[in-house]
């Protein structure tokens, strides 16, 4: 079975949502589970009948919120770092984490190290469009990038459409402010061409193209990306806050409300990035999955999901091939 070694205690709410969302992964698909931390805090929120499939490594640091991702390396004894190391001594062949991402991503690039052939690793998130879902990338890792950088990208974004969302043709695009190839800035009319090279590239695509399911695929630079991101889940807090707020003042509103309540369910379940999980780290030697500090037990479930699906699948060969023949 796959291992995964798990940051027990780096999310804002310390181990509690991180055990029970290990907990409903366990009770779903059995997987060996490696709960970095301090294990007597650990062991008594494991149940019995799950203990076979949980060992521990022992992590007395937390590393700290406030401190910057530069200083990972210092802290040999947090569980970021312990949890890195389990994968780069192929102890495990997957790392979950909900801790400080920063820290998460300057180790695993350090200590598991590039892919062959890969410049920057970038963090890629699934977003939810009106048939199913987008994946963006870069949403971090990158503020700063080359045109050469966005296309590694979208090879990477392009191999994690095919191996793990099973999309035979996935539709790349470029993120821009218009469609046309001509518009943009240096950045992105420097990387278009590149792009050319792709057969699943579908040109310039702009930021409401992310929901309306013209594209599977969506690459732009961390520092667009990251704004893009928390622009999206602000916008959609703000919008069910607001029908929250205008239902109670109307009770004919309130019993329309009650009869769209399944409608709503889904909606609100399709939009939640509770239920995506995590963010994979593409371009690492490994399998890493960057997890939301509120993380609560079903987005670590889902986290224990993508580490498993990305760790049995072929996407980092597949990454590997693809940049080494496009590198001729």
């Amino acid at each position: 079975m796959v291992s995964i070694a798990i940051d027990a205690m780096g999310g804002d709410f310390g181990q509690k949502p991180i055990i029970e969302g290990l907990i409903l992964a366990l009770e779903e698909r059995p997987f060996n589970a490696i709960l970095v931390g301090q294990s007597e805090l650990l062991k008594p929120l494991i149940p019995k009948h799950l203990q076979e499939f949980v060992s521990y490594e022992e992590a007395g640091e937390i590393f700290p919120m406030q401190e910057s991702a530069t200083e990972a390396l210092k802290h040999k004894e947090s569980t970021i770092y312990k949890a890195i190391e389990l994968v780069r001594s192929k102890k495990a062949q997957a790392v979950v984490s909900a801790g400080h991402s920063g820290a998460t991503m300057s180790l695993a690039t350090l200590r598991i190290g590039r892919l062959q052939g890969v410049l920057r690793p970038a963090i890629a998130t699934l977003m939810p469009n009106i048939s199913g879902k987008t994946l963006f990338l870069d949403v971090g890792a990158n503020t700063d990038c080359k045109s050469e950088h966005l296309f590694q990208f979208a090879v990477m974004g392009e191999a994690y459409a095919k191996e793990i969302m099973s999309i035979k043709k996935p539709r790349v695009a470029l993120l821009s402010n218009g469609e046309e190839e001509t518009k943009g800035n240096e950045l992105t009319k420097e990387t278009y061409p590149l792009l050319k090279k792709l057969g699943s590239f579908v040109g310039n695509a702009e930021g409401r193209d992310i929901f309306n399911g013209s594209i599977d695929v969506l690459v732009c630079d961390g520092f667009s990306g990251n704004i893009i991101l928390k622009a999206c889940e602000g916008t959609a807090t703000a919008i069910f806050k607001i029908l929250k707020e205008n239902v109670k003042r109307s009770t004919i509103a309130s019993l329309g409300a009650l009869l769209m309540k399944p409608v709503f369910k889904k909606l609100r379940k399709h939009i939640d990035w509770q239920e995506y999980g995590g963010a994979p780290l593409l371009g690492v030697n490994g399998c890493v999955i960057i997890s939301h500090g509120k993380s609560d037990s079903r987005a670590i479930k889902n986290a224990m999901f993508q580490a498993l699906n990305f760790s049995e699948s072929n996407i980092n060969k597949v990454i590997e091939n693809e940049l080494s023949i496009f590198a001729k």
